[in-house]
């Protein structure tokens, strides 16, 4: 019989391509053999390409959706991406924490559909920095890190949003290195993750994949700094696996 597999949770839109969002978190979940559960926080319109509208899921019906599952299912770590609003936001963490102080929860904050649909116009930086502090890691991408330290340099954004919590800036959307992560620590502590596959291509929902990667090894136990390298190389299999949009899960 096969060992018992930890159980992680994604919060997450819903995209009929499967290629982004809380469809895309299972694909990762079962790809690194955690047992994965999800939650729907939207209902949307799009394709691996165009993006046309949502539909939000109120937060007392995902706060009804997650409960049933937390009162039977012993997760270590929870992934919320696309998200109605920051006091949406806040109210589901401190329903998490609620039930269990100790959870890991990453924040991926989706701000724009990569086909333009724009979701978040305004930060507030008390609510955003309330946020932060309940959060285990943050994964913006340059442009979402800019926006939500309301700054100009990529850097000095995650250095300055990792005084609440870890950052995990993800490469995809840099000018100055492009396929780079890099991981910021309160303590100024940095882990430099470089590209290493030539054949990779653009996939919808890469940050998507990088992010549940990062959840997965966290339920496995691997420290932060190597949870994120092993997402890493597993999002480089993931990019290089086809040339479609579309990419395949392989462990």
């Amino acid at each position: 019989m096969a060992k018992p597999r930890p159980y992680v949770l994604s919060i997450a839109g819903s995209d009929p391509s499967a290629g982004a969002g809380v469809f895309a978190d299972l694909k990762t979940f079962e790809a690194h053999k955690v047992y994965g559960l999800g939650v729907v926080s939207a209902i949307t319109y799009q394709n691996d390409d165009t993006f046309t509208g949502v539909d939000w899921v109120p937060v007392e019906s995902i706060i009804r959706q997650v409960e049933l599952i937390l009162m039977k299912f012993p997760v270590k770590v929870v992934k919320i991406g696309l998200i109605q609003s920051l006091p949406t936001l806040k109210t589901l963490l401190d329903y998490l924490l609620q039930v269990n102080p100790e959870m890991k929860i990453i924040w991926d904050p989706i701000l724009k559909a990569s086909a333009g649909f724009t979701f978040h116009a305004e930060v507030n930086q008390l609510t955003l920095q309330n946020i932060l502090t309940k959060l285990y890691l943050l994964t913006p991408n340059a442009e979402e890190a800019r926006k939500l330290a309301l700054a100009n340099s990529t850097e000095e954004s995650a250095e300055h949003l990792s005084q609440y919590c870890p950052v995990l800036l993800k490469g995809g959307h840099r000018e100055d290195k492009l396929g780079w992560d890099m991981l910021h620590l309160a303590t100024g502590e940095k882990y430099s993750y470089r590209p290493k596959v030539q054949n990779a291509t653009p996939k919808h929902g890469s940050g998507c994949v990088l992010s549940a990667a990062v959840v997965s090894n966290l339920a496995l136990d691997y420290k932060l700094s190597r949870a994120c390298l092993r997402a890493k190389a597993y999002t480089a299999r993931f990019l290089s696996s086809n040339s479609t949009l579309l990419g395949y899960h392989k462990i």
